[in-house]
């Protein structure tokens, strides 16, 4: 590699080659010490083309969740099963693993403009501004969808199609014009214990000694030509388990009182 060589996006490679590797080692322990991050499903990462994957998952942190799977594509691609031990798997981290990230949230500080540059493709969010949902949606801007392409192209892009922390949250119709457009393999990731290990952006540790959760499942059967944009957004709300039917299983109202029962009993293990 080059010492000045870029990535589609103008970022040095040798400097985000270096970043990752600082915040690998600097959040190791949130996920293997701190809390204990259990991982299923590392042989499908291990299967996956190079190029032209996106990952879809629910959402609980601004950062952590990114964070996780940035340990856990390298830690399965460097052949660790289902786990994250050894942290030697980042010296030589993938380099083209991209994530969609709202802009105003990657301008939000110094820290997030930092974290950025190992893979940020900054959107505009149509539905929200300045942390508040707006009455009137704003137009999407071609630049943002065209971007996810060039990063399709070049390799993985993680996205969280709700666009929200919060829980059953509707899947965002964008996503599955992406899908649509650019035919990627489609990759679903459900995470759970990051809400309640970490503060909302993910920076802070909140709570020690919990049980994160980290599934990844095979791809989606997705007809690019056939299935229709609601056909996919059910789909994907299916996959990451957002889809509202779930919400029988679990009813909202008893959403927050499972997860402080949860808590609860990790700490009395």
């Amino acid at each position: 590699m080059g010492l000045f060589k870029r990535n589609p996006f103008g970022h040095i490679l040798f400097i985000k080659k270096w970043l990752i590797r600082i915040f690998g080692a600097i959040t190791h322990k949130r996920y293997r010490g701190f809390n204990d991050l259990q991982i299923d499903g590392s042989e499908i990462i291990r299967a996956l083309p190079d190029r032209n994957v996106l990952f879809i998952s629910n959402h609980q942190t601004y950062f952590a969740d990114v964070v996780a799977m940035f340990h856990v594509f390298n830690a399965s691609l460097s052949g660790r099963e289902d786990n994250i031990k050894n942290i030697g798997y980042l010296w030589q981290p993938k380099m083209n693993i991209y994530y969609v990230a709202a802009s105003e949230t990657m301008k939000s500080g110094l820290l997030p403009r930092i974290l950025a540059y190992v893979g940020a493709i900054s959107v505009e969010r149509t539905w929200r501004a300045g942390g508040k949902d707006v009455a009137e949606k704003r137009e999407v801007n071609p630049n943002d969808t065209e971007n996810i392409g060039i990063a399709l192209e070049d390799g993985w892009v993680i996205t969280f199609p709700q666009g929200t922390t919060k829980s059953f949250k509707p899947v965002r119709k964008g996503t599955a014009h992406i899908i649509k457009q650019y035919k990627p393999v489609v990759v679903p990731i459900v995470i759970d214990g990051f809400r309640r290990s970490f503060d909302k952006k993910g920076l802070r540790l909140k709570k020690k000694g919990i049980l994160q959760s980290f599934i990844i499942k095979e791809p989606l059967h997705i007809d690019y030509e056939n299935d229709t944009i609601d056909q996919i957004v059910e789909k994907v709300e299916y996959a990451i388990e957002q889809h509202p039917s779930f919400l029988k299983v679990i009813p909202t109202e008893e959403i927050e009182a499972q997860e402080e029962l949860n808590q609860l009993r990790q700490w009395k293990v």
